[in-house]
């Protein structure tokens, strides 16, 4: 089975991006070491995973336990479409039309395009035709201003772009990567918006594809459900605990 766009790396700028290109209709798998796992044992997951508490991300005003935020955001990109995978990616491959994607277990994965999104390994690239850029003792991979790199269909996002470490540059340059993967594929797709109804009918326009009119009763009960999901899922405080930085438990 071929994907549409995989995804390696289940962590903030992988996530959001599996968002938009589930939503925009592509056939999205995720590719995570920690998927399913939380806590110590997420250890290769998510750099969000070792942080006490997510303080500096806009609009919400007295912060929030970082790996509920997480948690959050997985169970977004599941409900938009994504699939999840637990596995390491050890060699990504160009092929005639799609790239061929090996597991540390030896299984094979394909898709069309693939968004690099776990870091700091960046060993899977090593193969490809990719500027990988050395900063002490750390690996970037060289992207343009949209997330492509030197590789038709291979794009980066996230820190392993070079991005700065925070959990709201790595949503922002994950979704900004994402759509310039949905424009250059398929499908058919204008803007990922959910209007008022008559938005655009309205005027006399069709619903452009992507966005979508709700009427008032809707948008009540959307409202609604958004107000109980947070409230249940903030209403008790989780039993994990950050995961430490390796070099600490390493000392110990």
């Amino acid at each position: 089975m071929t994907r549409d766009v995989l995804i390696v790396g289940g962590g903030v700028a992988g996530l959001s991006a599996g968002i938009f290109t589930a939503r925009a209709g592509l056939d999205t798998l995720i590719v995570d070491p920690s998927a399913g796992r939380t806590g110590a044992d997420a250890a290769d997951g998510s750099i969000l995973e070792r942080n006490a508490s997510l303080e500096n991300y806009p609009g919400i005003p007295a912060g929030t336990d970082a790996r509920l935020y997480l948690d959050m955001l997985r169970e977004q990109a599941e409900a938009a479409g994504c699939e999840f995978r637990s596995g390491r990616v050890v060699d990504v491959r160009p092929r005639e039309d799609d790239f061929g994607i090996e597991l540390a277990d030896g299984d094979e994965l394909a898709a069309v395009r693939v968004i690099a999104a776990s870091w700091s390994d960046v060993s899977y690239l090593d193969t490809l035709d990719v500027e990988l850029i050395d900063r002490g003792s750390k690996t970037y991979v060289g992207v343009d201003e949209h997330g492509r790199t030197r590789v038709p269909g291979l794009y980066a996002a996230g820190r392993i772009a070079g991005r700065p470490h925070q959990a709201i540059v790595a949503a922002g340059h994950g979704s900004a990567v994402a759509l310039t993967a949905i424009e250059e594929s398929d499908a058919n797709f204008y803007h990922d918006w959910v209007a008022p109804e008559g938005y655009f009918t309205g005027r006399g326009r069709e619903v452009p594809p992507g966005c979508e009119e709700i009427d008032d009763a809707e948008r009540r009960a959307r409202e609604a459900d958004a107000r109980e999901r947070l409230a249940e899922r903030s209403a008790e405080p989780l039993d994990e605990t950050p995961t430490m930085h390796p070099s600490v438990d390493a000392d110990e």
